[in-house]
């Protein structure tokens, strides 16, 4: 089915376009400190709309007034505007193959307290709960955090997520977990919403909300450690496909004659070039006579601190990065991207890895697809995971839907709200539209002056034709519509 823009409704939602606007006011004050007069500009909307979404945000303790700054002449100093970062808090949870990590962070993705511990995936569903469940009580103790003051729990998960229910779907790397829904559980455990996916997609979102790349709207993040996958970012948006199965590019066969990996599929990527591969290469060809200084056995600790070093772990390295490269160049050949970023411990081999994903994806790429596309080491390292379950809750909460939810959190946390007005309607969806602008003027007539409040203030709309006085940017001949927004006394006009 092609999807089609359909046509503007003769009906305005005033209360969906004050949302937008004050999502896009406080993307703004995520960035930094601004003056009123500083977004108004920017958002091209009038003083009085910016002090309106202000007061209702301040009331609700999202955003707080932080100083003044001078106004370099005679005028009065600027009072400051600051978003609460520590309005509400989320836990971020990255589980891994071989760990499990839980953090409490702020709403700046900063972390309040952090825990990892060893843990095997293969132990299965129940003693990972457990293992969850006990880990993020001790660190909301350590951040002096309430379960009441958690908007949200964000968890990325070594294997294919369908992205509707939170159920894992015949994962490779997690024996034993198929058809686990994760989300279901971690809800029924935590008594808080959960939202699930890939860790390859929120390394991607990682990178590309806090990473280098920061900003980058077409972007791949390969994971390589135990398994291999990516995560793909197209025009801004986070790409899973129909069911969120996108980018399992560990599974793409670079050899059709090649040996079976976990996946069943004969030549798959995993199958060169995964970590316990590596491992078993390198102890193979230490047997072969290959000279080295490695102890014995090789690890994969051995091979990751001399690749630049030792010649044996150098050349195990390089095989490595080329059947990465040699994937990587069918990913570039069909998005062309304007970077491809190496995540995950694999990554950790550094330049020497990444000389020769290079090489081999340059080689194999057309040159419309190559010329202005960078191919880098990520820069999150180890906190790629918790900081990208962190960018996946901040995309569901700083939307439409999502922000009566962080506004009751915030309540909350300024004890107005009450404890049964913590639990949203309905399930987020991390898919964040990108808000249009649409200009509001003032309206000059006193009537229905009504102090703002936290919630959405009435509307009404009424149509009718220009009055008597005449405007000389527009003729009268045209007929419009008129939105009022009774509690700032402001007037949309849309000409038809």
């Amino acid at each position: 089915m092609i999807r089609t823009e359909h046509p503007t409704p003769d009906t305005l939602d005033l209360a969906a376009i004050r949302a937008r606007h004050t999502l896009l006011l406080l993307d703004l004050l995520w960035d930094g400190d601004l003056a009123r007069v500083d977004i108004s500009r920017e958002l091209g909307l009038s003083r009085s709309a910016i002090s309106s979404i202000v007061t209702e945000l301040i009331s609700v303790g999202l955003v707080q007034e932080v100083g003044t700054r001078g106004s370099g002449g005679v005028g009065r100093r600027a009072t400051l505007l600051n978003l609460n970062t520590r309005a509400a808090a989320l836990l971020a949870i990255d589980l891994g193959a071989s760990h499990a990590r839980v953090d409490v962070l702020d709403l700046h993705c900063q972390s309040l307290a952090s825990l990892t511990v060893p843990h095997d995936i293969v132990s299965g569903p129940q003693a990972t709960y457990d293992l969850l469940t006990d880990l993020s009580a001790q660190v909301m103790q350590a951040a002096d955090i309430s379960a009441d003051q958690i908007a949200l729990v964000g968890i990325g998960v070594p294997g294919p997520v369908d992205h509707d229910t939170g159920r894992v779907v015949l994962p490779p790397n997690m024996p034993g977990w198929d058809g686990e829904d994760i989300r279901e559980a971690l809800q029924r455990r935590l008594n808080l919403e959960v939202l699930v996916d890939n860790d390859a997609n929120l390394g991607a979102l990682a990178e590309a909300r806090f990473g280098a790349h920061r900003g980058t709207q077409d972007l791949i993040y390969v994971k390589a450690a135990t398994g291999i996958g990516a995560g793909v970012l197209l025009g801004g948006r986070l790409h899973r496909g129909m069911r969120g199965g996108a980018g399992e590019i560990g599974h793409i066969s670079i050899n059709e004659q090649g040996p079976v990996g976990r996946s069943g599929n004969p030549g798959s990527l995993e199958s060169y070039a995964a970590a316990q591969v590596l491992v078993t290469l390198a102890r193979s060809l230490r047997a072969a006579g290959a000279p080295t200084t490695l102890p014995n056995p090789i690890s994969l600790n051995d091979l990751l601190n001399h690749a630049n070093t030792d010649p044996l772990a150098r050349a195990v390295w390089e095989e490595a990065g080329h059947h990465l490269g040699v994937a990587i160049s069918t990913t570039m050949n069909l998005f062309n991207p304007e970077a491809v970023i190496i995540g995950g411990r694999l990554a950790q081999a550094g330049d020497v890895l990444l000389a020769a994903i290079r090489a081999s994806a340059h080689s194999r790429t057309m040159r419309i697809n190559v010329d202005r596309t960078r191919i880098e080491l990520g820069t999150l390292g180890v906190h790629a995971g918790v900081l990208g379950a962190g960018a996946m809750m901040l995309d569901s909460l700083f939307t439409p839907r999502g922000l009566p939810h962080l506004y009751a959190i915030s309540r909350l946390a300024q004890g107005k709200a009450a404890p049964g007005a913590i639990r949203p309607a309905g399930p987020h969806r991390p898919d964040r539209p990108h808000p249009g602008r649409l200009r509001l003027t003032r309206h000059h007539s006193r009537q229905h002056r009504l102090r703002p409040t936290a919630q959405p203030a009435p509307f009404r709309t009424e149509e009718h034709h220009e009055k008597s006085t005449p405007d000389r940017r527009r003729p009268r001949r045209h007929h419009q519509r008129l939105c009022r927004w009774q509690a700032g006394n402001l007037l949309l006009v849309v000409r038809r």
